[in-house]
């Protein structure tokens, strides 16, 4: 994680989404994060200093005349890796834009010269105003991230239009990348396919596979995380979309396989982590096939081979993966990376325990063009995405 060992400020303003800020500060010290949390008055009269004191186990600042803490806005300002406003109020925008100090937090911030993410939240017809919509304009001009609002449940009830303050997972999404060390991978469009393609038997009944989408998640997230620009193309799955990530939803091979050529024109790296299903019923039944003598009979043929028909664009850094039982399993992904003209293949033994679908870790051998192939011991899916993604970036250098 991007957090371990950064020092964070979290300014918190006075709105009724203070209570996301909890959750947010809580994410960010439990990856490794020191959290300095600067309370607005407004804000302590919604979420007071000792549920931030307990979530991050440091003193809440609010007050630019505490006791030995004069120069409080002129420390965090230089010394924090990174300065989260969440939530961001309209009467907080309107101060900083203004450049003025009236508090710890505008004090702070006015002396910032450093990246600063912030996250609006307020009445949608508030956010909506010229003035508002101004001052937003004129904070990123000074170089200000902004992320959200939504469009969502605001305190007086439901709004069509953004005021919504983003989620604390996509804040946290958002700062991770910001904090980001320099990654061959930043600014590069990332495509990754994830979890099982489905063919419909009849309209209820399908041919499938175990894949729960782990793997390929685990890589996008981690590849957003890295500053890419990351599209998951991703078949059925119950995992919630990572932070900063682009979803296509897919359901059968065939869709996935035009998915893929409409997106990749302007990709540099494809990643195929998906479990497309090899064959599917030749003839589909438009009903429901009753059970009626107890057997059914189904004509397979295979369905497209996904990468093999790709047309690619040219420097495209293909990453294919392997899942093998029996034999000379490297062997086996050696002939694919080959057949398929692929820069790497991430092999997995299908008999291996631990390793594979449904299952939180993974035991993988990295099949390069060139080198021996390399071993990786049994790991967490997020760990072994990173090493990965390592190798991809060793290509793309």
């Amino acid at each position: 994680m991007p957090f371990a060992g950064r020092h964070v400020v979290l300014g918190v303003s006075g709105g009724i989404a203070c209570y996301k800020s909890c959750i947010l500060a809580r994410r960010l010290t439990e990856g490794g994060a020191r959290v300095d949390v600067v309370l607005t008055a407004a804000a302590a009269e919604f979420v007071g200093a000792p549920t931030f004191e307990a979530l991050t186990g440091r003193p809440v600042l609010g007050s630019l005349w505490e006791p030995g803490r004069a120069l409080a806005h002129i420390e965090l300002a230089k010394t924090a890796d990174l300065v989260v406003i969440a939530p961001a109020t309209a009467n907080l925008l309107a101060r900083a834009a203004q450049g003025l100090a009236d508090d710890l937090l505008t004090t702070l911030l006015l002396a910032r010269t450093g990246p600063v993410l912030c996250a609006p939240a307020m009445n949608d017809a508030m956010y909506a105003h010229p003035a508002t919509q101004a001052n937003l304009k004129t904070l990123v001009q000074r170089g200000w991230h902004m992320i959200g609002p939504d469009v969502g449940a605001l305190a007086e009830g439901p709004s069509e239009r953004p005021g919504r303050m983003s989620e604390p997972e996509a804040i946290l999404g958002a700062a991770g990348r910001l904090l980001a060390p320099a990654s061959p991978l930043r600014g590069k469009h990332v495509i990754v396919t994830a979890g099982p393609t489905r063919e419909h038997i009849d309209p209820v009944r399908v041919i499938t596979n175990p894949s729960s989408g782990q793997m390929g998640y685990a890589l996008a997230e981690a590849a957003s995380e890295r500053g890419a620009e990351v599209v998951l193309v991703s078949g059925p799955t119950s995992l919630p979309l990572p932070a900063g990530v682009t979803a296509h939803r897919v359901e059968t091979t065939a869709e996935l396989q035009r998915a893929l050529q409409a997106l990749i024109k302007k990709a540099d790296v494809l990643i195929m982590a998906a479990a497309p299903a090899d064959f599917r019923p030749a003839a589909p039944a438009t009903t429901k096939q009753a059970r009626g003598a107890g057997h059914l009979t189904l004509e397979l043929e295979a369905t497209p081979d996904v990468v093999g028909t790709l047309e690619r664009p040219k420097g495209c850094v293909v990453v294919g993966f392997a899942l093998e039982a029996g034999g000379d399993i490297v062997a086996r992904a050696k002939q694919k990376l080959q057949d398929k003209a692929l820069d790497l293949v991430i092999l997995n033994d299908a008999l291996e325990p631990g390793a594979g679908f449904e299952v939180a870790t993974n035991r993988v051998t990295i099949v390069r063009r060139s080198g021996e192939p390399t071993a990786l011991p049994l790991l967490s899916k997020r760990d072994v995405a990173e090493r990965i993604l390592d190798e991809v970036e060793h290509v793309l250098l």
